[in-house]
């Protein structure tokens, strides 16, 4: 391989001559060999957000000119557009506060932009990360990333399985299944009201998604190294949380307490909580819906899912319900980050958080996990449901709770009476009811109305 000679205040390093990174980034390489997991790309495009936010922000206040604003802004531009990934090849198990991959990205601004330019124009740090510290720009970032990640591709995967459940709402009216509690049968229940459920758990963990971005649209930004905006020009952080509204289209503001930004991920805890309680739901929805339509012949049977791909290696023509496996097994992935990410969190020792990387990579990874499982899931099996409903009448007509209908008639423990002998002779609710002088034929037909049930 082709290197080139980098140095930094340690001293010479080589590099590989293609790369636009520099010391810090290599000797970051080279000192952290552990695992595959990279910095998410997410973080790295909101980095060049970040970047060339503080450049704007520098320009407008005097400190940057715009022949080097200019630069590292195009710079950043190349990087949000992806044609910059190879060049960003940090590990997340660095240091905690990010330092060398903030430093990885002023290195590829800075060499790339003097690339353009043709000159030595740009230094990583007294250009690139002018007014900054990795410290500030680490959890800036993070915030930015999270907030883009939910709201560009989490909440539009969620409308998607809203829209569909309500078209399933209007789709089932009137259709009456047995209502299961315990599995075990319970009284009857519309497939609409089942469905409205599955409904209202989503809307609802909508609803908490959106309570929890207004922490994360706080950004660290301008508290330099510990919080007290120690190099940074008056105005910078309320400057820079302006262009990134502006670079994004979303309302970021600057941090009000700058010592709480730097060293606190409370909103990330927050923001993860609700991403929890969305995964516990889809993994309710999904066994619900795998457990209805178990079978095809010696399962619950209730319904029908879309059949997309053959479920096993020896035995033919079997069928798994593979899209609603996907979504569990994501389930519990999130809920497992949801440890990872409330542990990062406590890990603030005095004026910054030394868990940085892990806690942003286990939070982007769930969103990412959520938005496309979700979206898998609407497209490939829920939007395909169809009700068997002669199966769930068969199933409703069999059920002995049905007898609940009677309490108000003949007392709940003549009922259990009668549902216990339905059961132990195999014969109808009305012939035990009617065999053990509960009711007549005629009154009990006036009474036992499962439509009226639900």
């Amino acid at each position: 391989m082709d290197y080139r000679v980098e140095h930094d205040s340690m001293g010479q390093i080589k590099v590989p001559r293609s790369k636009y990174w520099g010391a810090q980034t290599q000797r970051s390489y080279e000192n952290f060999n552990i695992g595959i997991e990279k910095i998410p790309t997410e973080l790295i495009y909101a980095f060049a957000i970040l970047k060339k936010s503080a450049a704007i922000a520098n320009y407008q206040l005097g400190k940057l000119d715009k022949e080097r604003f200019d630069l590292i802004s195009k710079v950043c531009d190349e990087i949000t557009a992806g044609s910059l990934n190879d060049h960003f090849p940090l590990v997340v198990w660095q240091t905690g506060s990010g330092t060398q991959f903030n430093m990885n990205i002023n290195e590829v601004i800075a060499n790339r932009g003097n690339e353009i330019a043709q000159k030595e124009l740009l230094h990583p740090n007294d250009h690139c990360n002018m007014s900054q510290s990795s410290n500030d720009t680490f959890p800036t970032a993070m915030h930015i990333a999270a907030v883009i990640s939910i709201e560009d591709n989490l909440l539009p995967s969620i409308d998607l399985l809203i829209k569909t459940f309500n078209r399933l709402m209007k789709e089932n009216e009137g259709i009456i299944k047995i209502g299961r509690t315990h599995l075990q049968d319970a009284i009857p229940i519309t497939f609409s009201q089942e469905i409205s459920g599955w409904y209202s758990m989503v809307v609802k963990s909508r609803e908490m998604l959106i309570l929890t971005l207004s922490g994360l649209h706080e950004l660290a930004l301008g508290g330099t190294a510990v919080g007290t905006k120690l190099n940074a020009p008056p105005g910078f952080d309320v400057e820079a949380a302006k262009a990134v509204s502006q670079l994004t289209s979303k309302q970021f503001i600057t941090a009000p307490n700058k010592f709480h930004a730097l060293t606190s991920k409370d909103a990330l805890v927050f923001a993860h909580g609700a991403l929890k309680a969305l995964a516990a739901n889809l993994m309710k929805i999904a066994n619900d819906i795998r457990w209805l339509s178990s079978g095809p012949r010696c399962g619950l049977g209730e319904i029908f899912i879309p059949e997309n791909e053959p479920g096993s290696s020896i035995m033919p023509g079997k069928v798994n319900p593979t899209q609603c496996e996907a979504v569990t097994m994501v389930a519990v992935q999130v809920m497992a980050n949801d440890v990872a990410v409330g542990i990062s969190a406590s890990q603030g020792n005095f004026e910054l958080n030394v868990y940085m990387p892990v806690c942003i990579y286990n939070f982007l990874q769930s969103v990412r996990l959520l938005s496309d499982s979700i979206a898998s899931f609407n497209n490939k099996c829920v939007t395909g449901i169809k009700a068997n409903k002669e199966k769930m009448d068969e199933n409703l007509n069999r059920s002995l709770m049905l007898v609940t209908c009677l309490n108000p008639h003949i007392g709940y423990e003549n009922a259990a009476k009668t549902a216990k002998k339905a059961y132990q002779e195999n014969i109808s609710l009305k012939e035990a009811c009617v065999e053990l002088g509960f009711l007549t034929a005629e009154k009990f037909d006036k009474i036992f109305n499962p439509k009226q049930m639900t």
